[in-house]
């Protein structure tokens, strides 16, 4: 970066954009850095290297007074950002839910950053609003969803699940949208139900929405961490006769911690019994309906108000991508519509305008990556990879339940595996037993993950330190998954031996 006010020849020019040449060239080496970013993306350590504002330090304090020269950019993108990013791209990224932006899916945000539409109204983009409902009903499609679901973009489930809770809150007809709840002594305490499991978004939705935690019923999870069905029942009764009012249950289809599959037909039975609002969390699993023999996982789901289903997380599509489906999107609408003079077309009552399901008046072209990469890869070729994933994750599990030192903590119904490593030691109490495996697998995590080669993340199932391995990533084959096996019986060995 430079320090002169002496700029080099191609820098920003008086007034007006880089012109065309100058952006083509840039372009052109922009595509190649990609193309070979993606091909040989593990090259890069997964986890950065760098230390809390590393980065930060290294960068100019104020911004330039004068445009500098592209080249140099790029060159500090390389020289400076690229090793302050940790890779999820990389094809050994198993931390968390692992993810990939397919090429198709780059393809597609370029011409969305270059179309630069805000699909407020269909007006303002006719082609983001209509590709939007297209998209999503081939989607739809695919997972196996009645007809009869419509479907909105939003940028993450944490935020289609508020917008799911609100449409609840609206189908109460307690007049929340005109008259607030603050002040009210005719509300009585509204109640949401989740699983003990559940994602913290459903929490922060009541937060969001003034509801607030109390409003919250963590309800028991069985052996297989899947909500207790009675268990909801009882609660639902009891909020009842205590005075509150039931009005929401979140079922969770492949929860956050072990992918478990809360029994949504059993949930459905209490939500139609109590005339509760059903909203399905299928952020990461709803892809995996996309396989023929895996549709079963949304068995039940039909019945549902909403659910939501996140092909930024397994169906290779550049981040962010949300897809809020909903049997009732006039509920939803009605909760959120607001027209304001300057927004009223004359064409408003024959088409949808996506402003009208949501906080946001502008939102991004999302539906045209997702369309691309629909068309792409087709059914067979989403279903071929997803399929395979699961093998490499059941692959690795069968590695686990062969190993006297390892033994796995959850089932693994898709490609997420909860495991942890258990060597014994002699003159053990349980409770010594307990704190040493703990702290032994979160050394194992750490000691593998700084190397860069793998990256593996955590979580805590019945008390117990849990290492959790998530496929997901397109470009992942056996040799990554194997790799990261290996290592972690070289982490392992070299615990031993200190």
């Amino acid at each position: 970066m430079r320090d002169t006010d002496e700029q080099a020849a191609g820098h920003a020019p008086p007034l007006g954009d880089m012109d065309a040449e100058e952006f083509r060239r840039h372009g052109h080496a922009l595509i190649d850095w990609v193309a070979d970013y993606l091909a040989r993306g593990g090259r890069y350590p997964v986890l950065a290297q760098v230390r809390p504002g590393e980065l930060r330090s290294r960068l100019p304090a104020s911004p330039p007074p004068r445009g500098e020269p592209m080249e140099e950019i790029i060159a500090d993108i390389e020289r400076l950002v690229l090793p302050a990013l940790t890779h999820w791209n990389h094809p050994s990224f198993f931390a968390y839910f692992a993810t990939s932006a397919s090429a198709p899916g780059v393809l597609g945000e370029l011409l969305a950053a270059a179309f630069d539409a805000k699909a407020m109204l269909w007006r303002t983009s006719p082609a983001s609003t209509e590709l939007e409902e297209v998209a999503l009903d081939w989607l739809r499609q695919l997972m196996g969803l009645p007809a009869g679901f419509g479907g909105v973009i939003y940028d993450t489930a944490s935020v289609a699940t508020m917008h799911a809770v609100a449409a609840a809150r609206e189908a109460l007809d307690l007049r929340v949208r005109e008259d607030g709840m603050s002040g009210r002594p005719d509300l009585p305490l509204l109640r949401l139900y989740a699983s003990e499991q559940s994602h913290s978004s459903v929490e922060k939705a009541l937060i969001a929405l003034g509801l607030g935690q109390r409003s919250l019923v963590k309800v028991a999870a069985d052996g297989e961490f899947r909500m207790d069905a009675g268990a909801l029942a009882r609660a639902v009764e009891e909020d009842r006769r205590a005075g509150a009012l039931p009005f929401c249950v979140v079922a969770t289809v492949g929860t956050t911690s072990t992918t478990s599959i809360d029994p949504v037909p059993e949930i459905a039975d209490v939500c139609e019994r109590h005339s509760l609002w059903l909203h399905v969390d299928a952020a990461y699993a709803g892809s995996a309906a996309v396989v023929p023999e895996l549709r079963h996982v949304l068995r039940g789901c039909e019945r549902a108000d909403s659910l939501v289903t996140n092909p930024h997380k397994w169906l290779f599509t550049p981040f962010d991508l949300s897809a809020l489906y909903s049997r009732r999107l006039d509920v939803l609408r009605r909760a959120f519509t607001l027209t304001p003079e300057y927004l009223r077309t004359t064409e408003a009552g024959e088409v949808r305008n996506g402003s009208d399901y949501g906080v946001q008046l502008g939102r991004r072209f999302r539906s045209l990556k997702l369309w691309m990469i629909l068309r792409y890869f087709g059914h067979e070729g989403l279903a071929a990879r997803i399929r395979e994933h699961c093998r490499l994750a059941r692959l690795f599990a069968s590695w686990v339940e062969e190993s006297g030192d390892w033994e796995l903590l959850a089932p693994v119904p898709f490609s997420v595996v909860c495991f942890r490593a258990r060597p014994a030691a002699a003159g053990e109490t349980d409770e010594s037993r307990a704190a040493r495996l703990d702290a032994l697998n979160e050394a194992l995590m750490n000691a593998a993950n700084a190397g860069g080669e793998i990256f593996l993340s955590h979580t805590k199932l019945r008390g117990l330190f849990t290492l959790r391995l998530a496929v997901g990533n397109i470009r992942t084959t056996e040799a990554h998954v194997r790799r990261a096996w290996e290592l972690l019986n070289e982490k392992l060995r070299e615990q031993a031996e200190a």
